[in-house]
């Protein structure tokens, strides 16, 4: 059984946890991320140290004690390095563009699709088939990354569409092989 939410968490220098009666709000460098833990959860904040206990040993409580500590440590690591995930659209044509905070994606339709960066996301196209989508909220950043995979998926037969950088997508071999 794995026991992550024993595990204290340090604060790197420049960052700040303020523990609040409903939220914890973690201050750092790149900005400031608020979130709310059940009530079975405690946080308590000893100089750089951060740890997190719980009321009972239920299952659910300790399911709870280990996501709240991975969560928190999620938000340390957001607002001192960021997240950022790497996408490459693959095919003939295809190519992204950035107009201002709007990504504009060609990936075989008749028209452009037009994505929004929401607030906190950056979109950069270093490369017209390379998109990086960055941010400090690792939730927000792989929901928009997976937003615009979802814009045109992979297919298995030539492997065109939207991947990440470091997925494999299974190639059938059609009907010319049989």
């Amino acid at each position: 059984m794995s026991r992550v939410g024993s595990n204290p968490i340090e604060l790197p220098e420049g960052v700040a946890v303020d523990v609040g009666s409903d939220a914890v709000v973690v201050k750092g460098p790149r900005g400031t991320l608020t979130v709310s833990f059940d009530e079975r959860i405690s946080v308590a904040v000893d100089g750089g140290v951060v740890t997190l206990t719980r009321s009972d040993d239920e299952r659910e409580a300790k399911a709870l004690h280990g996501l709240s500590r991975a969560l928190l440590n999620n938000m340390v690591v957001g607002v001192t390095q960021g997240f950022s995930k790497e996408l490459r659209a693959e095919g003939v044509g295809y190519r992204a563009n950035l107009q201002g905070k709007r990504l504009e994606l060609q990936v075989g339709f008749s028209h452009p699709v037009h994505i929004e960066a929401p607030d906190g996301i950056t979109f950069e196209v270093p490369e017209p088939t390379r998109i990086i989508v960055s941010g400090i909220d690792k939730q927000l950043v792989g929901q928009v990354a997976a937003d615009v995979r979802r814009v045109r998926p992979p297919e298995p037969y030539k492997g065109k569409g939207i991947r990440y950088v470091d997925e494999q997508v299974r190639r059938k071999a059609g009907k010319a092989a049989g």
